[in-house]
């Protein structure tokens, strides 16, 4: 303990020290305390219990077995009844009737942003449910409507009607919330309802792989089960982020906790208040990143940035514009696009109908096109995945890539599943430990492309190949087409092999 307590004096000494070269920030803005600003904001953060009718236990196959209770055990009976009534029907000893459905409920938090009414949560709080009560601060209970939810960002906004003096809550730009800034939870974690806790913003721009419009806010705020559909506070009161996830390996918070951005979450809100759905921008491509080799190959200054288009859509707005496979969005309707994720989010979030000016990198220069921003529409199927593939007659060589192609014959596009107007040469064979190897290239692939140029047969696949080589360049920027779309992929060029 001695040890301790002097490690720790002398740890506080030295950090009390000025640093030479490095200026001293004062903290100002550090809050004494949270209670000021918690009672201000309590009134208007709320408890969500929901119910709904579940398939009983009975109807599922994993039913439990009955546990062996020692003979005479007052608890054989009791065991025997119970585990009989939750067998599959049909099992031996279940019972004749069907078990009727049981109810279950959850418990989530929310916030109001109207005094009139309008309550905001968490799309997976209230999902399936056959009956939404929302509790106030002071208990009381109000029966819940359904406004609208986007599964997409996982928000859903609610209506109660009542005679209750409402509190409610302002929304704050979210895009001012900066690392290091103070930020405060309230929500209702494990049925506690009312539960604050604070920390800051540990990170901004988090992808949780939760969808394509992933943008979170990162906190150390503790943040539990139950916080969910619960308001991130800045420290002026204002609601910068709906809290929604959390990473945590035992269930509950470890520090790391995730908020959808309020300058996101604002705006879908304001969109189911008003039509009950969301309208969101639409450009018809299929993009990827760009990586520093797509970015070497496409002689792109600033190195990986933007986003790759991989194809556009026939008849999509982006196509109707002139975009087309191989350009790079660098700036969208005014906005810079960093990284291949932002355009989504970027696209999603303007209004339909506008046009955009587009900013793209094509044949080695800048150039600007308007497109008018279309509605998302519904979702469309896959593409049906190829068959599997047999072997292939005297297939031509890529001299230094490890493939092995050949032109598109009737015998090939019924053996790898191609469409009837697929043009390309299609791989038939992948060498291991080659560069396409390393890319996952693999037979049933057509290459469209080679640096943005068209190839219809496997001699001019070779020349495009050996003129790079000629020129030193590192490498070749194929187009790859299969079942699940096209994608640019970047190939090293490797030196043919000398023959002995």
């Amino acid at each position: 303990m001695r040890i301790a307590t002097v490690f720790f004096a002398a740890t506080l000494a030295v950090a009390a020290l000025p640093v030479p070269g490095h200026a001293q920030a004062p903290l100002p803005n550090a809050p004494q305390s949270f209670a000021p600003l918690a009672r201000q904001l309590l009134p208007a953060v709320v408890n969500i219990s929901t119910s709904q009718n579940v398939q009983a236990r009975a109807g599922r196959p994993d039913a439990p077995e009955v546990p062996q209770a020692p003979p005479g055990s007052p608890f054989e009976e009791f065991f025997r009844d119970f585990f009989n009534r939750n067998r599959p029907p049909g099992a031996p000893g279940a019972p004749q009737e069907p078990q009727r459905p049981r109810r279950t409920q959850s418990l989530g938090s929310g916030f109001i942003v109207d005094t009139a009414g309008i309550v905001v949560t968490n799309n997976h709080v209230i999902d399936g449910a056959d009956e939404i009560n929302v509790i106030l601060h002071d208990n009381t209970s109000i029966r819940a409507e359904l406004v609208g939810t986007d599964p997409r960002t996982d928000i859903a906004v609610l209506r109660i009607r009542t005679d209750h003096p409402l509190t409610a809550v302002q929304w704050g730009n979210s895009d001012e919330a900066a690392v290091g800034d103070w930020v405060m939870a309230i929500g209702n974690p494990f049925g506690l309802g009312g539960s604050v806790t604070a920390g800051i913003v540990s990170a901004r721009g988090r992808d949780i792989r939760q969808g394509m419009y992933d943008d979170f806010i990162q906190t150390d705020a503790a943040i539990n089960r139950g916080n969910s559909g619960g308001p991130l506070f800045n420290m002026r009161g204002e609601v910068v982020g709906i809290n929604t996830a959390i990473y945590s390996p035992s269930g509950g918070s470890i520090g790391i906790g995730f908020s959808i951005p309020s300058n996101l979450a604002r705006n879908i809100a304001a969109q189911l208040q008003d039509g009950g759905r969301v309208r969101r921008g639409w450009l018809g491509v299929n993009i990827q990143q760009v990586t520093d080799e797509i970015a070497e190959s496409l002689r792109l200054p600033g190195g990986a940035r933007g986003a790759l288009i991989a194809r556009a859509q026939e008849d999509g707005p982006a196509a109707k514009a002139g975009i087309r496979s191989g350009d790079v969005v660098l700036r969208f309707n005014g906005q810079e696009v960093r990284e291949m994720r932002a355009l989504p989010r970027i696209v999603a979030d303007t209004r339909v109908g506008t046009e955009a000016p587009v900013v793209l990198w094509r044949d080695g220069r800048e150039e600007t096109v308007t497109v008018t921003v279309a509605e998302l529409p519904a979702e469309q199927a896959q593409a049906q995945t190829p068959s599997a593939p047999r072997d292939q007659a005297r297939p031509a060589e890529v001299a230094g890539l490890g493939l092995r192609v050949a032109p598109i014959s009737n015998e090939l596009r019924e053996r790898f599943s191609l469409r009837a107007e697929q043009r390309g040469v299609v791989i038939v064979d992948v060498a291991a430990d080659s560069p396409a190897a390393e890319r996952d290239l693999r037979a049933g692939d057509v290459i469209v492309e080679v640096q943005q140029e068209r190839v219809t047969t496997v001699q001019e696949l070779q020349e495009r190949i050996e003129r790079l080589r000629r020129q030193n360049r590192p490498s070749a920027l194929l187009l790859i087409e299969n079942a699940q779309g096209q994608r640019f992929v970047p190939l090293r060029l490797g030196r043919p092999r000398q023959g002995p």
